[in-house]
């Protein structure tokens, strides 16, 4: 049985300074961490908040993802993918089901198709030119309504390698939009030939 909230918050407690600081994680010591290690610190570790605040769209009325099921680059019966603008890597994609459900209450038959789906639209992601890798991240925090991010790996840029990636996103400028955009236009045409499905705006 996993840890209480106060029983985790004092075993971590237990291993920080005077000031609630733990030391520094082993990520920052690599050389694709986006820090330098002089200087920086972690921030006072936070006692437990319970009961923890919703997230948006715990209610399916109040969802914006549902409000948004005919929007995006591409669409079927069940899923939709859309382009997040204002990114600072070439690409990055939000996959989510067009109806209400997280990924603990999604049908079987839809996990199945997530399954199929994320591998297709890794595949088109990586097909693009200048791109070496699609990672994916389901985190599932801020909202109830499933959502899966596929972020664009640039080509030869090695410090983006690995789980920083998501930080050096918010870190580099934006990426020029209009290059993103046929990107992404790319990559659900390519699904549509691969998976089927149609373009959003011809649903």
């Amino acid at each position: 049985m996993a840890l209480r909230p106060d029983e985790f918050y004092d075993h971590a407690r237990a291993a920080a300074d005077a000031e609630v600081r733990l030391p520094l994680a082993r990520m920052t010591g690599w050389d694709i961490s986006p820090f330098e290690a002089d200087g920086l610190r972690v921030s006072a570790l936070r006692p437990p908040v319970l009961p923890e605040p919703g997230r948006h769209g715990e209610d399916p009325a109040d969802c914006g993802e549902c409000r948004s099921r005919d929007e995006g680059i591409w669409l079927n019966d069940r899923w939709r993918l859309a382009r997040i603008p204002g990114v600072g890597v070439p690409l990055v994609l939000m996959l989510y089901p067009r109806d209400h459900y997280d990924m603990a209450d999604l049908p079987d038959d839809l996990a199945a198709e997530l399954g199929v789906l994320t591998t297709h639209v890794v595949r088109h992601v990586q097909a693009l030119p200048h791109i070496s890798r699609a990672h994916v991240y389901r985190i599932g925090d801020g909202a109830a309504h499933l959502h899966v991010w596929f972020f664009a790996r640039p080509e030869g840029q090695a410090q983006l390698y690995g789980s920083w990636l998501p930080v050096w996103d918010d870190l580099l400028p934006e990426y020029p939009a209009d290059v993103a955009e046929a990107d992404a236009t790319a990559v659900a045409d390519a699904l549509i030939a691969s998976y089927g499905g149609r373009r959003a705006d011809s649903a």
